[in-house]
């Protein structure tokens, strides 16, 4: 048994590698000028300590000459909205909106989304940024020509994640780790499924017409993981979609602390698996093959548990995370992640984020 499940892991284990090696795009490194008149859309509620250093750099973005830059205040209580002036400075680039109120059937980020593309119908390219991420000065430029040269519809450069504590260094890595590992890139790429497509909506890159064939964040209205349902009504309407490692042109701290990290797996967890026997099936099957040859004796405990750390290390290199030590750690990450993951069952429905329920 042992040897069949070390088996599995270094198949798993040199797919993260081919992936990582041949398969995952690149931006180019000194983009030329692009084209098209693009427009960012940034969606903001209650960001006022991170908006700023997020605007700015949006500001300083270089060679996209037709570019305009919507902010969208979402209800925020904090002063967001202020600190977006002042950062603006009268910058003619920059049109601060406050959102509508939310209407029944949508959820927040998806309805912020949609109003945000509403307001940009010159744009033939749209740029959905989260508040906490930062783009280096070439990033749209490089996002917006890979997305030509692949010819797809929906581009998902994922930035390089900042992890903060213990917790965060030990399950934000799995985010790349868990797509460099388990999703066929390039077949992604060619497969007409819905059901294999993948996406961040912390930097996510989109033609107007492959949004709007799609039907937009309107049909993805009440979903709360937005970003992949997006990317699914891409492929289901005829388009493409590519992930991409965005890591040396945008960086994201997602979350400050454990409360907040907890709070923000259990808000979406539950929704990446379909159904709870789908999510136990995924637990398990991690459990069995980076955890269970642990408790053998000898060489399978010793190479189940190397070829663990190996595709970590292997993911976290490729998408500018932090190998070592962290990646030894790969057993107690998966174990912290089943956590998470019946975490969120549990609280499902019950959980309030930014002041709305989930």
């Amino acid at each position: 048994m042992w040897t069949v499940v070390v088996l599995a892991v270094a198949v798993l284990t040199a797919h993260t590698a081919v992936n990582a090696r041949y398969w995952l795009r690149r931006p180019p490194r000194r983009p030329a000028a692009v084209r098209p008149a693009v427009a960012v859309l940034l969606p903001v509620r209650d960001e006022a300590e991170r908006v700023a250093p997020c605007l700015r750099a949006l500001l300083a973005q270089e060679g996209v000459p037709r570019l305009s830059i919507v902010v969208l205040d979402d209800g925020s209580t904090d002063g967001t909205g202020e600190v977006v002036r002042r950062v603006a400075d009268g910058d003619s680039r920059v049109c601060l909106v406050r959102g509508a109120a939310l209407p029944p059937g949508w959820l927040g980020k998806p309805y912020a989304c949609h109003q945000l593309a509403s307001l940009a119908p010159a744009a033939d390219v749209l740029v959905f940024v989260d508040a906490d991420v930062v783009l280096a000065p070439d990033a749209v430029a490089a996002a917006v020509a890979l997305l030509d040269a692949a010819r797809v519809d929906l581009l998902s450069p994922y930035p390089r994640i900042v992890a903060t504590g213990l917790a965060g260094r030990l399950v934000q890595p799995l985010l790349q780790w868990s797509w460099l590992t388990f999703l066929p890139l390039r077949a992604m790429e060619r497969s007409p499924r819905p059901s294999l497509a993948a996406a961040g909506g912390q930097f996510l890159v989109v033609t107007r017409e492959g949004y709007r064939r799609a039907g937009g964040h309107a049909a993805v209205r009440d979903r709360v993981l937005e970003d992949i349902e997006l990317a699914r009504a891409v492929k289901r309407t005829g388009g493409r979609v590519a992930l991409a490692d965005g890591s040396r042109i945008a960086e994201c701290r997602m979350y400050g602390s454990w409360r907040e990290l907890r709070d923000g797996y259990a808000k979406s967890l539950w929704a990446a698996f379909g159904s709870p026997a789908g999510a136990a099936a995924v637990v398990l099957l991690l459990f069995l093959l980076y955890l269970a040859p642990l408790t053998s004796l000898g060489l399978p405990a010793l190479a189940g548990y190397g070829l663990g750390v190996a595709g970590r290390v292997v993911a976290a290199r490729a998408t500018g995370g932090r190998a070592w030590p962290d990646a030894l750690a790969h057993p107690v990450s998966i174990v912290l992640f089943g956590y998470l993951v019946a975490r969120s069952y549990a609280t499902r429905g019950r959980l309030f984020w930014k002041g709305r329920r989930i």
